[in-house]
């Protein structure tokens, strides 16, 4: 790694000594793995994002440069989602839309990148890095792994998702309530009934779900875990000890 005082610069990707052959020396080497310094040398992964930014005008100016290019797009994507702001990430995937093609497969129920490579399949690993940068919020990915939540080891956690028929656009527990959301992968499932399974309920016998429209009806623990039964609507249901 090369420094410009306490700021690095530059750092290799790969060394073969063998042949002493230095691969991706130079800033380079600090913007592509910056998603992976992040958590354990985060000021040397701010330098990435900085890096990348300032290159590609993210942080100014009217338009995007170099998003015509996957690697390049997908790595400011991506190391946004854990260095950008909210408004800045949200300008940055604004400017880069036109460059990476999103697209549903209504009949599949998938969201996917094109990045106008006119490919019959989506690049899975380019698509599963890009997302990562939509779903992070700031900071939110060295926090993984520097204070990792451990209690929802111990929380009442959904199982027997029926997917890809059935997605949990939400399955979130606050500390007293369950709340619950089924997705259908397409129209043909909307509406329809699907059945998950709760478990880590404790010791607690009486439970109850609260419907969309504020209805409350009993659940039954079986093998101290409880069988709920969910309309495929995309509401959010409520499940509570009674």
């Amino acid at each position: 790694m090369s420094w410009d005082g306490d700021r690095p610069t530059g750092i290799d990707l790969y060394y073969d000594p063998v042949v002493d052959e230095h691969v991706g020396r130079g800033p380079i080497g600090i913007v592509a793995p910056a998603w992976y310094f992040a958590p354990q040398k985060p000021d040397v992964a701010r330098q990435g994002w900085q890096l990348a930014a300032m290159v590609s005008g993210a942080l100014g100016g009217d338009e995007l440069l170099g998003m015509d290019d996957p690697a390049r797009a997908t790595t400011l994507l991506q190391i946004a989602g854990e260095f950008a702001d909210a408004d800045t990430k949200a300008r940055i995937w604004a400017m880069a839309e036109r460059f990476i093609e999103p697209k549903w497969d209504r009949e599949r129920g998938e969201f996917t990148l094109g990045f106008r490579l006119d490919e019959p399949h989506p690049r899975g690993q380019w698509n599963a890095r890009s997302m990562a940068g939509w779903v992070c919020t700031e900071g939110a990915w060295g926090r993984v792994f520097n204070a990792p939540n451990l209690a929802k080891f111990g929380q009442p956690t959904v199982e027997g998702v029926d997917f890809p028929r059935v997605a949990m656009s939400e399955a979130r527990w606050d500390g007293e309530v369950l709340h619950l959301a089924a997705a259908p992968q397409n129209a043909s499932v909307t509406n329809s009934r699907t059945k998950v399974r709760v478990t880590n309920i404790g010791t607690t016998k009486d439970w109850q779900l609260e419907s969309s429209s504020g209805e409350r009806h009993p659940l039954k623990v079986v093998d101290g875990a409880l069988d709920v039964e969910l309309t495929v609507d995309n509401r959010i249901v409520r499940m509570r000890r009674a």
